[in-house]
């Protein structure tokens, strides 16, 4: 299996184009599910897990790949569904999020397909708030449902969320102005991290669920409410969103007269050199790979700090 994904290093060429590939595959019954082939390493048959007393009870194991050793969680559990009854007839696909990786169990690999981020929606609304997806697309008249794995990882492993008190207090100190920042990430629990990182420096933000909902805003900022535009500090954009990219919406922006000097931070859990290279061809500011709280507000302190320098000086 681990042949589907040898030529993944060749297929680069696809991001800052709006497309993406996904691998489908299959939990408990017939419903496909699809993971962003750029965040796969390898897809093996499950190898001999060794049980991690007191660990979480989706966590099925852990298992030494090339020299490391990583935990192996059972997907079907971790979005609500029955626990895989048989490891050894199981795959595990072993991915890299948040600059941690791990392999998640599954029943069935189907196939890699090659799509547009605009085929890419949203998941809707009657799904509810507690549903893990974070997208939701049609292949070959499938429903192919996008896992929100950071949120399972959140509730799986749990996330450092605390902000340095050094920073907070930094924060804290006089501003001339009240700047705001706008974020733009499909996962609800991503959005949610960053909101509170804000919260804690006192900065507002508005929050979008994905880039081109972002780009509306700020077209209708820039035609209808200019000041905000004034005192928008920066944008916070993920990478992977459904119907516009990141690195589209970037791309977008650079090209709107009215936007194109905005700070754009690209903050995504895909991560490497790759990402890097690609912020600076579509003209981003900046790239951090999620989700650290402490480097993140680093990060909208400095520029806050640079944006509200300017914004005195026009004053």
């Amino acid at each position: 299996m681990s042949s589907v994904l040898a030529s993944v290093d060749q297929r680069t060429q696809l991001a800052g184009h709006n497309r993406l590939e996904i691998l489908m595959f299959r939990l408990d019954g017939p419903q496909l599910y699809g993971l962003n082939v750029f965040k796969i390493q390898e897809v093996i048959q499950c190898p001999e897990l060794t049980d991690v007393p007191q660990s979480h009870p989706v966590v099925r194991g852990i298992a030494t790949l090339r020299g490391r050793t990583i935990p192996v969680l059972d997907l079907s559990m971790a979005i609500g569904g029955p626990r895989h009854p048989d490891a050894s007839k199981a795959f595990v696909i072993v991915t890299e999020f948040n600059r941690s990786i791990q392999g998640f169990m599954v029943d069935m690999v189907d196939r890699i397909v090659n799509l547009n981020w605009e085929q890419i929606l949203p998941p809707p609304r009657t799904a509810g708030r507690s549903n893990y997806l974070t997208a939701v697309t049609e292949v070959d008249g499938n429903l192919v449902e996008i896992i929100d794995v950071e949120k399972v990882l959140s509730e799986v492993i749990g996330m450092d969320e605390e902000v340095p008190e050094e920073v907070i207090e930094r924060a804290r100190e006089g501003r001339s102005y009240e700047p705001h920042i706008l974020v733009a990430d499909d996962s609800m629990v991503a959005r949610n991290q960053i909101k509170r990182t804000l919260e804690a420096l006192g900065i507002p933000c508005t929050l979008a669920m994905d880039g081109r909902r972002a780009l509306d805003i700020l077209e209708k900022w820039a035609a209808e409410e200019p000041e905000k535009l004034e005192t928008l500090a920066m944008v916070i954009s993920d990478i992977e969103m459904p119907e516009m990219d990141g690195y589209t919406f970037t791309t977008r922006v650079r090209e709107n007269p009215q936007l194109a000097d905005l700070y754009i931070l690209l903050h995504t859990s895909l991560s490497g050199v790759f990402n890097e290279s690609m912020v600076k061809k579509v003209g981003a500011n900046e790239f951090i790979a999620k989700f650290k709280p402490d480097l993140l507000a680093e990060s909208v302190l400095r520029q806050v700090e640079r944006h509200g320098k300017r914004f005195r000086e026009a004053s």
